[in-house]
């Protein structure tokens, strides 16, 4: 018999995922997560536990929670070569986005470095 736990209480999961309870809750009402119920608690199985963790993982990467939904999804749905496919496109798509912020980011600080050093010596100069 596994030690591992099977079901979890929604405080289980906000400690281990360092979450609050309302983060869980949103997920739950987009529809992310499933828990079943026992009265007023709410009891998370192991695959719910999993799906959280992707998530967040998706979430610390960029996505929406709606293209988390959807790759979530798409295992059950059309197997996991069809999800690796669709993460594999949406990973391109992030890519090029964060590439162009870092372009962005660098010209802004190119036109910080300009201005400053104008005002600088404007300033100097009176």
């Amino acid at each position: 018999m596994s030690d591992e736990k099977t079901e979890y209480t929604i405080s289980d999961l906000a400690k281990e995922f360092e979450i609050t309870s309302r983060s869980i809750r949103h997920y739950e009402d987009e529809k992310l997560i499933t828990p079943t119920r026992r009265g007023v608690h709410r009891i998370y199985s192991a695959r719910d536990r999993v799906r959280l963790q992707l998530i967040l993982r998706g979430k610390r990467l960029g996505f929406s929670l709606a293209e988390i939904k959807e790759i979530i999804d798409l295992y059950g749905v059309e197997g996991e070569q069809r999800q690796t496919e669709r993460l594999l496109e949406l990973i391109n798509v992030r890519r090029e986005s964060l590439k162009q912020q870092l372009k962005d980011i660098k010209y802004l600080l190119n036109e910080f470095d300009v201005l400053e050093e104008k005002l600088t010596s404007e300033h100097q100069a009176k």
